[in-house]
């Protein structure tokens, strides 16, 4: 199948760059995996493994990561169907989405109840734009139910399941997330030692990402997040300073540019419907490690936010033609 790329957001993926398991099972660690890099500045596009980041990042930087933790958020009905727990609503309700053989349910359901493991009972109270429904799930605790009954959600592209620590980043410590905040997992503790050595700092937000669908091009809808003092502090002492906020993953420039005031980061929590994109561009990240998003995708539209539009073609036409890896087990690419 050919490859052939038009704009960052008209491209055809060949199969055959959708990364289908691990890097440490196809490599030596998690870290083995290829790192382009698009420098801002003169426009360069070099080709790099991840283990290279500390010498590409300068002393007095600051990476900003997601500690969200990743839950098992995919059960099976007795209808045949699968939901994917997404996320919470402000007012405690929670977005869940059906899936049917790998596709989006997009059906009715009848009586808009569907039967879960352990007698549960999910009542589908109405839809959320196309393929989600708003529910409020019967259980105490939807984490506590998931960690019994769930699975780590799973697209077609993987062809079996992994166990959930294969969806676990090195700073995942608050569960949370439907998806990995996968720009983090090739870290492993060595290269964060390396990092923290030659001087650039490390900092976390929280942002509980909810399902994304392959299938539909659409906008990111509200995800509780949350950026502390320390953060914050951290993040304006090094703008201060000179060095660059380099955001690790799309949910960190999300968390990070909700909690802007007057040109600062301050502490912030709730729920962000932030949409990042050349009308709304970033104001205090400067940077992003990010991984190859698809065809059309909104994040892409985030990306031109951050680098100019030409480099991020020109980047995405390199990462194709040297056959980089997509998807959550993939490459990445360090646009500072």
């Amino acid at each position: 199948m050919s490859t052939t790329l038009t704009s960052p957001f008209d491209f055809a993926l060949d199969a055959a760059l959708e990364a289908v398991e691990p890097a440490e099972t196809r490599g030596t660690a998690r870290s083995d995996v290829r790192l382009l890099v698009s420098d801002k500045a003169t426009g360069e596009i070099r080709h790099r493994s991840f283990d290279d980041l500390p010498a590409l990042v300068r002393p007095g930087d600051l990476l900003v990561v997601n500690n969200s933790a990743t839950l098992p958020a995919a059960v099976p009905t007795r209808q045949g169907l699968r939901v994917h727990f997404s996320s919470t609503r402000p007012d405690g309700s929670w977005l869940v989405e059906l899936r049917d053989r790998g596709k989006p349910f997009l059906g009715e359901v009848p009586g808009r109840t569907v039967d879960l493991p352990g007698k549960t009972a999910l009542r589908l109270e109405r839809r959320f734009g196309k393929r989600l429904w708003v529910t409020r799930p019967p259980v105490e605790s939807v984490p506590d139910y998931l960690a019994r009954y769930g699975r780590p959600i799973r697209y077609s592209y993987v062809d079996r399941d992994w166990p959930l620590h294969a969806y676990q980043t090195a700073f995942a410590t608050v569960p949370g997330s439907a998806e990995m905040p996968s720009a983090a997992r090739p870290f492993t503790p060595e290269i964060v030692t390396r990092l923290v050595s030659a001087g650039v700092g490390i900092a976390p937000i929280t942002l509980h990402t909810g399902v994304a669908s392959l299938e539909s091009d659409e906008d990111p809808y509200p995800e509780w997040f949350e950026v502390g003092e320390y953060t914050a502090r951290n993040v304006n002492a090094a703008k201060a300073s000179g060095g660059r906020v380099i955001a690790v993953g799309t949910t960190a420039v999300r968390a990070l540019e909700s909690a802007v005031v007057d040109g600062a980061v301050v502490a912030a929590s709730g729920h962000t419907d932030r949409i990042i994109s050349p009308a709304n561009p970033v104001q205090v990240v400067d940077g992003l490690l990010t991984g190859f998003h698809e065809p059309r995708s909104t994040h892409l539209s985030m990306l031109e936010a951050v680098v100019d539009t030409g480099l991020l073609r020109d980047s995405y036409a390199a990462a194709i033609e040297s056959r980089y890896l997509w998807h959550e087990f993939g490459d990445v690419h360090l646009i500072a």
